[in-house]
């Protein structure tokens, strides 16, 4: 479906924008397009480019419409089109950038994938014990662009990097290299900027090091889906989780909430999480077919719906103190 949408809307700005998108590159005077598809990577943008006067950034996924399921119109494939920089993650969710990217009559753009980056730490989406389809075919047929060079015989690879703040520095260096290669005149002031902002980012890494060495438990239960398996390896921890990350299911079987109810019920936990905007309803399920009174339900935000205004340090800062709960 996306995939048709995408052919007419592409058909509709062909012409439109044949004769101008080309893009200009370099300062001249006029500045750079940057273009991110997602909140997390704008706001990275937006980190190594604050202080200089000659970069136009945008996102395109930005109205708080969850990237799983966001349909581009024709000004955001346009918006593509006539970068300079063109950054994205590279993920399922992305077939339609692709298909996009492939029509680019700017061969001068610039277009940093970030699963390309960070192909030696990317990892495949798992279904766990205890998770939802773990003994189904586990497919996404919702989603049928997969022609991603990790992707040729159907592997799905996590797509939600920035769930890591170690990718998170990585990306970052990729993005002000293919930044400050357009815009060669601020390019000392780019790298100021990256490194003040990844040693941030590697404080903030510490400190989730010491609070989980110094926890009671190792394990995080996610009522709901999975999207921080990133988040997990880095620091070495193990989940139980309903769904995986990219899953469109909201209705979990007897199974998993049996599951995850004994689950609370072994490790004593005192929090259980679910992600940012979640209704609740399957953790108020497992609470109460574990027999506990003791249980909180906190949020994990997994900033898959985010839009300008996000601070992505902010964020993962917060996450840092509802993880400490949930593994208290």
């Amino acid at each position: 479906m996306v995939k048709k949408i995408f052919a007419a809307l592409l058909g509709l700005t062909l012409a439109v924008t044949s004769a101008g998108c080309a893009g200009k590159t370099g300062n001249g005077g006029k500045g750079i397009k940057v273009v991110c598809a997602t909140a997390p990577l704008y706001d990275w943008a937006r980190q190594i480019t604050q202080g200089t006067d000659g970069t136009d950034l945008s996102l395109v996924i930005g109205n708080g419409t969850d990237l799983h399921s966001f349909q581009p119109s024709a000004a955001d494939i346009i918006s593509i089109k006539n970068a300079d920089v063109f950054i994205y993650v590279g993920g399922e969710s992305d077939g339609w950038i692709r298909d996009a990217l492939k029509e680019s009559a700017n061969k001068n753009q610039k277009v940093v994938c970030l699963m390309d980056v960070l192909k030696d730490s990317i990892v495949e989406e798992e279904v766990v014990e205890g998770m939802q389809g773990e003994d189904e075919d586990h497919d996404h047929d919702d989603h049928d662009d997969h022609d991603h060079d990790h992707e040729e015989e159907g592997p799905e690879y996590d797509e939600h990097i920035w769930m890591s703040l170690r990718l998170a520095s990585k990306s970052c260096k990729a993005i002000e290299e293919a930044i400050a290669s357009v815009a060669t005149k601020d390019a000392e002031k780019f790298k100021a900027n990256l490194d003040a902002y990844t040693a941030k980012l590697s404080a903030l890494d510490k400190q989730y090091e010491d609070m989980v060495k110094g926890a009671r438990l190792d394990t995080m239960v996610v009522c709901d889906r999975y999207p921080f398996r990133y988040l997990a390896e880095d620091y070495k921890l193990k989940y139980s989780a309903a769904f995986v990350g990219c899953s469109a299911e909201t209705e979990a079987s007897f199974e998993t909430v049996k599951f995850l109810a004994d689950k609370i019920k072994s490790l004593d936990c005192k929090t259980i999480l679910t992600i940012e905007k979640s209704d609740g309803k399957i953790a108020k399920t497992v609470i109460e077919t574990s027999g506990k009174s003791d249980v909180k339900v906190e949020a994990l935000d997994s900033m898959q719906a985010c839009g300008k205004e996000l601070d992505y340090l902010s964020v993962m800062t917060s996450n840092l103190t509802v993880l400490k709960d949930a593994l208290s």
